[in-house]
């Protein structure tokens, strides 16, 4: 076996908790500690070989960034053993390694050199660097006046022309414009095509997953996942599914929810227009006349893709204090352009007004259709001279009714 790019044995890193002081536990010298241990890492393995790209995905605070700073070599680990092969272009966080006076033409003399670039190497792609970050009029302005998504485009810019073995891009992609989104990912796509090794963290599920053939979950400071990449999506949603932040003073507590197949299992993998079913157990509080649920399904970006509420104003039951009730919703997730989402589900009272709310509800992947962008599929028809060119039967790609279906000259679907 040849070495790999990236290998991790037994890797922790502990930082030391310090807990607020008090004036009188000032004055007793011979108080208790006043620090703990926190454990940032736990018994990582890892190994990623030369050439691939990983996604690394998990909630705030499971690792992903203490993760990053040991690849980037900014920390080393409290235990065991990290080996690194070749030159690393980290991108960790917008403006890293950037000296707010000089100019952006210095920054990227600097910044080249701290990457390994001779002043030779960083002049000949300097007008490439530049061009890419889309900032040839403001290269000579000291970058204390450059806006967010500025600093971002010159760091990623510096970091992919230094032709690097190892590329680290953390969530610093999410600050640029849709544009310059989509210069960065076909920039990796060609990066992946020269063999250049990724490590590719970000809350963007949709992008790891066009990305990422392979990628790891970190919960709670280990490794809870490592594996094909809709596979770690779908648990990394079964672990949002299990946070709970709810209100404790609310009128209404949700006590269970899930989202279940048509059969009653767990959802792991979703396909389009796939029967779900959202169960949610909710105890009362606080008497309640005439109850109403919000459901929603909202994209990973925030976007609402879809929204039922019951009637308004029906005093249909009242529910006593102690009361329970189950709630039940079946739908069909017919989300064409694919990506991640979620269900917001609201208990409403019978005015509307919100007495709970679960904003974070199960989470669901949905692989995109064929050739369709967005969060809904319009079902458009494309022709070209006369003859139709798509086709929109809801079915995976696949399958073999679908490839019997299309259209003359349109080829085989293969999935």
């Amino acid at each position: 076996m040849t070495d790999g790019a990236i290998e991790l044995t037994g890797v922790g890193k502990r930082y030391w908790q310090i807990k607020e002081r008090s004036l009188l536990r000032s004055l007793i010298p011979f108080g208790g500690p006043n620090r703990t241990h926190l454990w940032a890492l736990r018994d990582v393995d890892l190994r990623i070989d030369k050439g691939e790209t990983v996604g690394i995905i998990g909630s705030n605070g499971a690792g992903k960034s203490t993760l990053l700073r040991l690849l980037a070599g900014v920390s080393q680990p409290t235990t065991g053993r990290l080996t690194i092969r070749g030159r690393i272009a980290p991108l960790l966080s917008v403006g890293v390694g950037f000296h707010p006076e000089m100019t952006g033409r210095e920054n990227v003399l600097v910044n080249g050199m701290l990457l390994g670039l001779s002043k030779a190497d960083i002049r000949a792609r300097f007008d490439e660097i530049v061009a890419f970050a889309d900032l040839c009029t403001f290269i000579d302005t000291p970058v204390k006046f450059y806006s967010t998504g500025m600093y971002m485009r010159l760091g990623f810019s510096v970091a992919i022309h230094v032709a690097p073995d190892v590329l680290i891009v953390d969530e610093v992609l999410a600050v640029g414009d849709v544009a310059f989104q989509l210069r960065c990912l076909n920039r990796m796509r060609d990066l992946q095509a020269a063999g250049t090794t990724i490590v590719f963290v970000s809350h963007h599920m949709h992008a790891v997953h066009l990305l990422c053939p392979r990628t790891v979950v970190l919960h709670r400071s280990r490794v809870e996942h490592d594996g094909q990449t809709e596979a770690a999506i779908a648990r990394y949603h079964q672990l949002l599914a299990t946070a709970d932040d709810q209100d404790p003073d609310a009128p209404v507590r949700v006590l269970l929810r899930e989202l279940l197949l048509a059969d009653g299992t767990a959802v792991d993998d979703v396909e389009q227009d796939q029967t779900l079913t959202y169960r949610m157990t909710v105890r009362f509080d606080k008497p309640v006349d005439g109850p109403g649920i919000l459901f929603r399904v909202v994209g990973d970006d925030g976007t609402l893709a879809y929204s039922m509420q019951t009637s308004i104003g029906e005093l249909w039951r009242s529910y006593a204090v102690g009361d329970e009730a189950t709630v039940l919703v079946s739908f069909r997730p017919r989300l064409g352009g694919g990506g991640t989402f979620h269900v917001n589900v609201a208990v409403t009272d019978d005015y509307g007004t919100v007495l709970a709310s679960d904003p974070n509800g199960p989470s669901f992947y949905v692989p995109p259709r064929y050739g369709v962008g967005g969060v809904a599929d319009l079902e458009a028809t494309i022709t070209v001279d006369g003859q139709t060119r798509t086709n929109h039967r809801w079915a995976r790609i696949g399958d073999e009714a679908l490839s019997a279906e299309l259209p003359s000259g349109g080829g085989r679907l293969k999935g």
